[in-house]
């Protein structure tokens, strides 16, 4: 078993990695405190093929592996969480449904706006449907040759800066899952209006809003999949999803001992660096096992993404365990640096108010033990079972 990155991999990670040290790390504090997304930085990282990483190659894409595209989004979240969901959630969750579920043609249309800079966001949360996904009330109705959408989206990661839509909506709520659509909008179709920008606890270089749809109409043309079959799309959507969620947390994760190790060989107490203290050092084995495990998780679920096998329950755990990492580190973290972790003039408050939010979004912590013990109940644990 050859846990060595290949190549490819390990070129594409470190040019993900040099691109945070070198245009993320010094001014994310800046756009963490305007509550600014940084669009120059997402230009740059649109000419590098960063926020294009799942382009498929026959697209224009350089048709990335999903290990490689992982990394990237664990990368770059270690340097700052906002743009790595900038990142995750315009190339990936939003392009997921189209790479399920749409026609050659549609996929065209998508990938190569994006190839052009277009962000992109998937809409999907409305102000009454979170954990309950199913619940959404965003209605599309025939008229036509089109469909018109009406509902408000809320939490839309990248809402107030795509050029670009992936939308569920249901024909009816009577219908329950029977009757759920996807759609491909484009930001120019009237009726669309983007809402209220949200004022976060973290990831605050990213965009976060409401969409609206008001007599929104969409051509037929633009709906992914067939009339009422939405639910399997999304379904693959949301389990494709919850890697990418578990590398951007293991980049905070990570982070967070990079920093916490840093400063406690630094840091002086009783004439001594505080690292040589067995608390603290304790504390720092403790964090770099949960970033490693964090690590091997979202690896081994991106793999078997790659080679065709059963990764849901394992993304599931990925997802898991690496937001709760990420939580714990943070908190660490700050502990470690004392008072000074407590200010802003450190990264680790930072990564702290970011990390929170690794255990909320693309399902919850307490949806992610649901779905893995509702599978466990069912099948038992067979951890080498792979296919």
């Amino acid at each position: 078993m050859d846990f060595r990155l290949t190549e490819e991999q390990e070129m594409i990670r470190q040019m993900a990695a040099d691109f945070a040290a070198n245009e993320i790390v010094p001014y994310c504090i800046e756009w963490d405190k305007a509550d600014e997304v940084p669009m120059e930085t997402i230009a740059k990282m649109q000419e590098l093929g960063l926020m294009t990483i799942g382009v498929p190659a026959e697209y224009g894409g350089d048709g990335l592996d999903n290990v490689s595209k992982c990394l990237v989004c664990e990368e770059i979240s270690k340097g700052d969480a906002g743009l790595g969901t900038t990142i995750a959630a315009s190339t990936l969750l939003a392009s997921d449904p189209v790479i399920v579920g749409a026609s050659d043609e549609q996929k065209k249309w998508w990938y190569g706006r994006q190839l052009e800079g277009a962000v992109c966001a998937f809409c999907l949360t409305e102000p009454g449907a979170g954990s309950d996904a199913l619940g959404l009330a965003t209605k599309c109705v025939k008229d036509g040759n089109d469909y018109i959408l009406n509902g408000t989206k809320q939490f839309i990661t990248n809402g107030g800066i795509a050029k670009q839509f992936t939308v569920f909506a249901t024909l009816d709520k009577k219908l329950g899952n029977k009757g759920i659509c996807c759609f491909m909008v484009d930001r120019d179709t009237p009726g669309v209006i983007i809402g209220n920008k949200e004022d976060k606890l973290g990831i605050r270089s990213s965009s976060t809003t409401q969409v609206i749809f008001e007599d929104c109409r969409v051509p037929a043309s633009m709906m992914i999949g067939a009339e009422g079959k939405g639910l399997p799309i999304l379904m693959e959507t949301l389990d494709l999803s919850r890697t990418a969620i578990a590398a951007l947390a293991t980049g905070i994760a990570t982070g967070c001992v990079e920093a916490a190790l840093n400063y406690a060989n630094e840091r002086q107490q009783f004439g001594k660096p505080i690292a040589s203290f067995q608390a603290i050092s304790f504390k720092m084995a403790d964090m770099a096992v949960r970033a490693e495990a964090s690590r091997l998780l979202y690896l081994k679920a991106a793999y078997l993404q790659d080679i065709g096998g059963a990764f849901k329950t394992i993304s599931s755990m990925a997802k898991l365990y690496a937001g709760d990492s990420a939580m714990t580190n943070a908190i660490e973290a700050v502990q470690i640096f004392g008072g000074y972790g407590y200010t802003k003039e450190y990264p680790v408050e930072k990564y702290l108010r970011d990390a929170k939010i690794m255990q909320i979004f693309e399902g919850t912590a307490e949806v992610q033990r649901m779905v893995i013990g509702k599978y466990l109940s069912k099948n038992g644990y067979n951890p080498f079972i792979m296919d």
